[in-house]
């Protein structure tokens, strides 16, 4: 594959810990290998690094998870099967249409650039002026649909998809608490729909692979495991304290950045 174990876990670290704060994985992992010099990982890297994240969502919410399972028609409110299908269902099929073409014209260093502004400004508008309060067991259906559709400026590189869902939910009214809490869950389905996409030809995926090929794979879906992990529990204990303008900040500066460099 021709990636050490180190640069794998770099990478790991990134697309963990940017999937799930509102800064935009696919941005800094669009960016990483111009940064380090080196030819994009490819997708079969990416798949395992998805797969990581995918784990740590599945693992830190495994009670949600399982309370969904067991839950029976007519249990107290809160977001069931129902809402988090109609919060994935808007970007699985705009993704599906106009996935190509998100991949030929989105992907540009300035278009990034853009997305993590636009992005910024949306996300600080969103905490600083929508009304706010409402926690997670009063998300009904008509939220899920709302963040669904937010959820679609995620295709956009630079935008973020935990951003767009968190900047969703706060404009309906939901706390920073509650948004972030229903975009984690949301990100599961979505994920596993587009793992499922790119694993239709799972064999062609691991052709030509070796033991070390291998390894790097693990160390880079192990680290975005983690540091996915460290990520969710991270926000979740910040948002009740501290404003998410400061990710609108970072967001603005690293967009500002990327115009003027590039």
């Amino acid at each position: 594959m021709g990636m050490s174990l180190f640069t794998a876990f770099l990478y790991g670290a990134v697309q963990g810990l940017t999937e799930y704060l509102p800064v935009s994985s696919s941005a800094h992992l669009i960016l990483l290998p111009r940064f380090l010099g080196i030819a994009e990982p490819g997708l079969t890297f990416d798949v395992f690094l998805h797969a990581g994240t995918l784990a740590a969502t599945l693992i830190y919410f495994r009670r949600e998870w399982l309370a969904l399972i067991r839950r029976r028609p007519g249990a107290p409110a809160g977001p069931g099967w129902v809402e988090i299908g109609l919060a994935c269902l808007p970007v699985l099929a705009v993704g599906a249409v106009f996935r190509q073409w998100i991949g030929e014209e989105l992907r540009g260093t300035r278009m990034v650039a853009w997305g993590m502004i636009v992005g910024g400004v949306l996300l600080y508008l969103a905490d600083r002026f929508a009304a706010r309060g409402r926690s997670v067991r009063e998300i009904v259906r008509g939220d899920a649909l709302g963040v669904g559709l937010f959820q679609c400026l995620a295709l956009w590189p630079g935008m973020s998809r935990s951003g767009s869902t968190i900047l969703g939910g706060r404009f309906l009214g939901l706390s920073r608490e509650a948004a972030a809490r229903f975009s984690f869950l949301v990100s599961a389905p979505v994920t596993a729909a587009a793992l499922v996409f790119e694993l239709r030809h799972g064999s062609e995926l691991l052709a030509g692979l070796g033991s070390d090929g291998i390894l790097v794979l693990l160390t880079g879906s192990l680290s975005a495991l983690v540091f996915g992990w460290v990520a969710i529990d991270g926000l979740i204990r910040m948002v009740s304290r501290v404003s998410l303008g400061w990710f609108s900040l970072y967001r603005l500066l690293l967009g500002a950045w990327l115009l003027l460099s590039f």
